[in-house]
Order: C-alpha cells, then structure tokens, then sequence
C-alpha cells in the first residue's frame, strides 16, 4: 500500500471533494483523521442526494483506522487543537491535506462583507492555520507532504469577489510554503479541481449544470475519488520530488481556447 501507517489530516472530509479524498488516502493505507464542521455528510439537490454514513465510520468498517474532529477550519484555536488531537490519537502527521472550502453565491454588490470575510477564512485563512500548527509535526516525518484544494477559478475570474480571489491565492500561498518547506524535505502541492459532483454545487441551476458538462471535454462530470486519486500520488513517495505545482484535475476544462 502506497501510504500504508502514514497519518494524515484531511480538512473538510465529511462530504464531497474531502470526503472522497479521506476514502482514497485511507485505501491507500493511510490513517485519517477527518475534520470537519459537522460529522454527517452533507445531502445535495443535485448529487450525493441519498444519506450516506460518516467518513470515519466508512474507513473503519473498511479496515482502516479514522477518526472525526469537529473542527471550525477558520477558527484558529480549533485547528491548533485539531492537530494536537491527531498527534495525541495517531503519534504523529506525515500528509496535510487542507480541502475545506465553501462558496456564498452573490457579486461584489450583493455579497454581505461577513459573508466576504467568512469565505476567505475558510478558503484561504485556513490553510495557512493548519499549515502552521501541523508544520512542526511534518518536520519530524521522513515523508512530509502538504496537499492544498484550490479550483480552476484560481486561473481566471468567475465565481465569486471572494471565492475566485481566495483559490487564487491558495496557489501562491502553495508556492510560498513549497519554497519555505523545501529545505526540511516537506513538499507542498496544490491540485484545482474543475466540476465535482458534490453538494456545494447545490446553488447552480440545472441549466448552469448542463452547460458546465459541455464545457468539460471529457465524456463526464469530477467525482470526488477523481480528485482522491491524485491527492494520493502528491502524497506519496512517487512524487517526492514534486512541490510548488498547481495541477488542475477537470476533465480538460481549461485546455480549450475559445
């Protein structure tokens, strides 16, 4: 098993993308410890429409060894203690994998500055939290690996005043670490995902849905093991020698010039 008894932290890992992304690692050999605001995944309008088990729960039934902390991504003494609980249960963190992100739909004129300031602290305040508190523990791991989800709207504008600018700088935020982190054999990595079939895209219309299936090249819409599978690979010992890069998983959505 490519990541078998390495220990990881997975933010936002009770639904979707995160969700996904703790049943690869866990499948790989990896123990989890699933953070998130909630335990119980999330049910969308569009997709993962049916009540599904916890992550944790899953991974244990599975084989694995897991465990859930509830955790307010932007609050920063709840990441401290998240990392503090995931060194006490497991002995230590190799992989950091900060996924947490949440949208509000609305432009510059229609977003509420909470609501600014919160998508910013989860989408972008977070990461550098986690990656603070869990950088000491990476250091004493022989294989360190931090894993940031940003999207494909880093690229370009669309999604939000707040969203798109926040994806944006999780990408430099990843150089920045990747550069500071190199010399203790840490790598960090950022994958962008395209469309993903999760409950955040609960705020399109079905219209918006169909259209972004013709705007992806590929015969099909993400899934969130789409996403799982490459977290992986930055994870393992096959890409040790890969930090700083931003790598969009979208099912070519970016490729085509129109």
């Amino acid at each position: 098993m490519r990541l078998k008894n390495r220990i990881a932290i997975v933010t936002g890992g009770s639904s979707g993308i995160g969700r996904g992304i703790c049943l690869e690692l866990a499948r790989a050999g990896a123990k989890v410890a699933v953070a998130d605001i909630q335990e119980t995944p999330k049910i969308g309008k569009f997709h993962e429409t049916e009540p599904q088990p916890p992550t944790a729960e899953v991974i244990v039934e599975e084989g694995g060894e897991a465990l859930f902390v509830e955790t307010d991504v932007a609050d920063e003494k709840a990441v401290a203690a998240l990392v503090e609980r995931a060194v006490e249960c497991f002995g230590g963190i190799d992989i950091l994998v900060n996924n947490a992100g949440i949208t509000i739909p609305g432009d510059s004129q229609e977003l509420a500055v909470e609501s600014w300031d919160r998508i910013i602290g989860v989408n972008l305040r977070s990461i550098f939290l986690a990656t603070k508190f869990a950088v000491p523990q990476l250091k004493k791991s022989a294989a360190g690996r931090i894993v940031n989800i940003a999207s494909v709207h880093a690229f370009a504008g669309g999604g939000g005043p707040a969203y798109a600018p926040a994806k944006a700088g999780v990408v430099n935020l990843t150089r920045d670490s990747a550069v500071e982190l190199a010399g203790d054999n840490i790598t960090v990595n950022t994958v962008c995902p395209g469309y993903i079939e999760t409950p955040i895209q609960d705020y399109l219309t079905e219209e918006i849905i169909a259209q972004c299936r013709r705007d992806t090249p590929l015969p099909r819409l993400g899934l969130p093991r789409d996403i799982g599978r490459v977290v992986v690979f930055f994870a393992s010992d096959d890409a040790e020698w890969v930090t700083g890069t931003a790598l969009p998983v979208d099912g070519g959505w970016l490729a085509p010039i129109w």
